[in-house]
């Protein structure tokens, strides 16, 4: 795999965690509720985060997709381990969270890889 590949992927990964993390968070864990949280117009950047590493990237659609799509999965681990590691007794049902963060995520992938492709194809490369 090219490094400036490798360096798209990594780029949209850490941007799509960092866009749907750092809001979410900031929630306090009483308010927490999913994929209401999720649900929001931060999706429409992990698309355009998507559509760019298969535009600057080049970088297969599908793999772009699949990149963003699994950022967002990984915001709410995130929230979970470090919730998880100062009171063992939270996020029981983890796993459904984790669950309810992939829909929204696949689609935001998705969205993001199938406007990425089509541009690339525009552009003509």
């Amino acid at each position: 795999m090219k490094r400036r590949t490798m360096v798209s992927l990594a780029v949209a990964f850490v941007g799509a965690v960092l866009v749907v993390g750092v809001p979410y968070w900031s929630i306090p864990l009483q308010q927490l509720a999913l994929p209401r949280d999720i649900w929001n117009a931060r999706l429409v950047v992990c698309a355009a985060l998507a559509a760019g590493a298969c535009v600057l990237g080049p970088v297969r659609a599908w793999l772009a997709g699949l990149v963003v799509a699994m950022a967002v999965p990984a915001a709410v681990l995130i929230r979970v381990v470090m919730d998880t590691a100062a009171d063992p007794g939270t996020h029981n049902l983890w796993p459904f969270e984790i669950a309810l963060a992939l829909g929204p995520g696949l689609l935001a992938g998705a969205a993001g890889a199938v406007a990425g492709a089509l541009l690339v194809r525009l552009r003509g490369d």
